[in-house]
């Protein structure tokens, strides 16, 4: 009877053996083998699986992707920015002049990269800003993948550098996870970082799914990518030439910080002291000149907030006049490294079947501050407080040592031909973005103007058109949702054909348009308002490109018709329930959540701000152990950098404290030098919110905000009083958090980063305290 059960279970294992044989599958396309196995090899035939091939004579593709970049920067669209790079591509290619974006960031690249709408894939606004509702939460879906995804499926190489800043904040760690990285979103490699924005000179940067770390660094940023990309590039074509890629190239330019090497902005000098009032005429008058507008356009009024440059001192003209030139370097300097792409195509062959989707701003410009920036701490100052201060300082604009952005009455400019800024999602100031496709083996018309409305959504439909590729029906076995974008392709032979994209809604923080075959209603929410007190206006585009002329009491039904409209698109593509605030508990969008208690240990990776433990306004106790031997020092824990933040460390055997608000560095200091042996070290802030703050601020007071103490075994060895720009700018959104280490920029200027602890200690522990 054993033997029978044995028997069978052989003869069982056999014909398995047999099944699979004769069934085997490749691993990559499922094809079941085709050769022969037999006993021996003598007996057998070989046989391989056909290589994936993407589709025949299939282009390259490169989306370059400018961050906070108005109609009116860019020479290419009439600006005064020199451009010469995207110059050529738009006069040998194809300029849409009717192009628009959602108005913001992280929407804009998730419609871009997926070609559906922005609520749609759940990217309402930031991922740093998520809410538990399907248009907020800031996670892609699975079922509407990306175009590097469906490229990818058609046998692309697809790499990305620069700024990705779709990936939940509390999924930004070195144990992810990675499924909404660019790594889990179709992209082979990726250089570049998570947030809104980085430093030029000492970025946050990650390379495929690790924080790297790049210091001592000598380049620019924008240097950085173009070079990343080029080796990419040459990778790949020289190891699997037969394949087409997709390069993902987004700039940190023009978005803060405007940091650029001077031989950039100097370029400019002079060049802008006849002020905004004039930009503005200048720019409309070469947009003409270049048939980006019509020739009949006439410039909306300055916005009321600006003031008329005639009326500014000279002390604020020279100031504001630097910001500027400042601001137009950085573009023309990331105008030269994409060129640097551009021109290693062309080297190697590439170029010619190469298509170049170039979009000159996510968004428009940004609507920046009166007087412009170079940290937090100066910008929370008097007006007239600001501008000494940014005086003294106007050496430092445009190097790391200011974190800057452009006073509003140059971004309103840089937004010339239209009204407001980024962010405000019912202007063409905020969504309305030049566009330049280059395809030199698929567009024979060079310099050609298209007028034809369209939409960021619209890039990957296009993109999938001009391959010849397939929608997979299937990602990763998840059903596929189709795009919701329309493709441009149509309009390439044909600058008259009819728009086939004739209805977009678009809202951002409340401020929201909807759009239909050339009118448009739109509503600007002023934020906590309430939204039924929102006073909607209309516009005929096929008259007034511009929105200069509300014809909302002229034509009452139709503006019924488009809010009723936009109803229905909002309930569909998840923008319901509108939000013009962001809810607090930023600790809860963080890897920790609320935690109440958070343990680093030594040799751990760097953590994004955002992602790791928070610090504003709050009181909370950091402390550690460690085996002290003379000479021991380094950095025991740091958040942020010199723009803002704070770091405790052991110099000259005393354990000490640093808080950096971008103007001033305050330390606390041991009063004795630390024992041997192990010995127990904490830091305490007790935070105390003023109660008079906004009045004292106003007659340039830094309130008082509680104390900070050093123990060292338990004794108190160091007390200070704390100022409320201390609790205000502990590293909120810069740098990251280290420990054992300072890397990027230092938080105090009594050592050189990285300075790593040259010894050991225990791990590091957060504990927040009660209020």
């Amino acid at each position: 009877m054993k033997f029978i059960q044995v028997h069978k279970k052989r003869m069982f294992a056999f014909a398995v053996s047999i099944f699979f044989t004769q069934t085997t599958f490749s691993q990559n396309t499922q094809e079941v083998f085709q050769g022969k196995i037999g006993k021996t090899l003598a007996d057998s035939k070989e046989w391989w699986p056909a290589k994936p091939q993407a589709p025949k004579n299939a282009p390259n593709i490169v989306y370059l992707l400018i961050d906070d970049a108005g109609f009116g920067t860019s020479s290419a669209f009439g600006g005064l920015m020199h451009t010469p790079t995207l110059d050529s591509l738009a006069n040998n290619g194809l300029r849409y002049t009717n192009f628009h974006t959602t108005g913001i960031c992280s929407p804009t690249r998730a419609a871009l990269l997926t070609g559906r709408n922005s609520h749609s894939v759940h990217m309402g606004l930031f991922p740093v800003t998520a809410t538990g509702f399907p248009g907020y939460d800031g996670r892609l879906p699975d079922d509407k993948a990306t175009i590097a995804q469906i490229l990818k499926a058609n046998n692309y190489s697809t790499f990305a550098v620069g700024k990705y800043h779709l990936t939940p904040i509390n999924e930004v760690s070195a144990v992810g996870p990675f499924d909404r990285w660019p790594s889990g979103k179709g992209f082979e490699h990726f250089y570049g970082w998570h947030l809104g924005h980085t430093e030029q000179y000492h970025p946050n940067l990650y390379e495929d799914n690790s924080v790297i770390d790049i210091e001592p660094n000598t380049k620019h940023l924008s240097t950085l990518l173009a070079d990343k990309a080029i080796k990419y590039i040459a990778n790949q074509k020289s190891l699997a030439p037969e394949k087409p890629f997709f390069l993902y190239f987004a700039t940190g330019a023009i978005h803060s910080p405007h940091q650029v090497d001077a031989k950039w902005s100097d370029l400019y000098k002079g060049k802008f002291d006849k002020g905004w009032d004039w930009y503005r005429e200048e720019v409309l008058a070469r947009q003409k000149k270049l048939g980006v507008v019509p020739a009949n356009a006439v410039l909306p009024a300055r916005d009321a907030k600006v003031p008329a440059w005639e009326s500014l001192s000279e002390g604020e003209k020279k100031l504001y006049a630097r910001y500027m030139e400042i601001y137009a370097g950085f573009l023309t300097h990331a105008d030269y490294e994409f060129g640097r792409v551009v021109n290693y195509l062309k080297e190697i062959g590439q170029l010619d079947n190469t298509v170049i989707v170039a979009i000159i701003g996510d968004n428009g410009s940004s609507p920046s501050t009166k007087h412009g920036t170079i940290n937090g701490y100066i910008s929370s100052l008097e007006n007239k407080k600001q501008i000494e201060e940014a005086i003294k300082n106007i050496e430092k604009l445009g190097t790391e040592h200011a974190f800057q952005d452009a006073p509003y009455g140059w971004t309103q400019a840089t937004n010339t031909p239209f009204r407001q800024w980024k962010v405000d999602g019912n202007s063409e100031g905020g969504t309305h973005n030049p566009l330049i496709i280059f395809y030199p083996k698929g567009i024979k018309e060079k310099g050609g103007i298209r007028n034809q409305y369209s939409y960021v959504n619209d890039i990957a439909p296009t993109t999938l058109e001009l391959i010849k590729g397939e929608f997979p029906q299937t990602i990763n076995g998840v059903t596929q949702k189709p795009f919701e974008g329309k493709s441009l392709v149509y309009s390439f032979e044909n600058a008259q054909a009819k728009s086939t994209h004739t209805v977009q809604h678009n809202e951002i923080k409340g401020k929201r348009s909807i759009y239909k075959d050339g009118w448009k209603a739109a509503v600007y929410h002023e934020p906590g308002t309430d939204f039924k007190n929102d006073v909607w206006e209309l516009y005929n585009q096929n008259e007034d490109f511009n929105d200069r002329i509300d014809l909302a009491k002229k034509y009452p039904e139709k503006l019924k018709e488009l809010q009723d409209l936009f109803d229905q698109e909002a309930y569909k593509y998840n923008v319901y329930p509108l939000q013009d605030t962001t809810p607090s508990g930023e600790r809860k969008r963080s890897i920790f959540g609320n935690s109440d208690k958070i343990v680093l240990y030594q040799g751990i990776d760097q953590i994004l701000n955002f992602s790791g433990p928070q610090f504003i306004q709050t009181s909370f106790k950091i402390s550690t152990e460690v085996d002290y031997v003379k000479g021991n020092e380094g950095i025991l824990f740091s958040t942020g950098g010199s723009f803002e933040g704070l770091s405790l460390f052991i110099k000259d055997g005393k354990f000490q404290v640093a808080n950096n608000t971008g103007t001033i560095i305050r330390h606390l200091e041991a009063d004795k030098v630390l024992p041997a042996g192990k010995v127990k070290l904490s830091y305490q802030f007790n935070y105390q919110p003023p109660t008079d703050a906004k009045s004292l601020i106003a007659q340039n007071i830094d309130p008082e905000s509680g104390n900070a103490e050093l123990y060292i075994n338990g004794q108190l060895v160091a007390k200070r009083t704390i100022y409320y720009s201390e609790a205000k700018y502990i590293a909120f959104y810069k740098d990251g958090v280290d420990v054992g280490a300072d890397l990027n920029s230092p938080v105090s200027n009594r050592y050189e980063t990285p300075f790593k602890y040259n010894g050991k200690f225990d791990k590091i522990t957060i504990e927040y305290l009660p209020k």
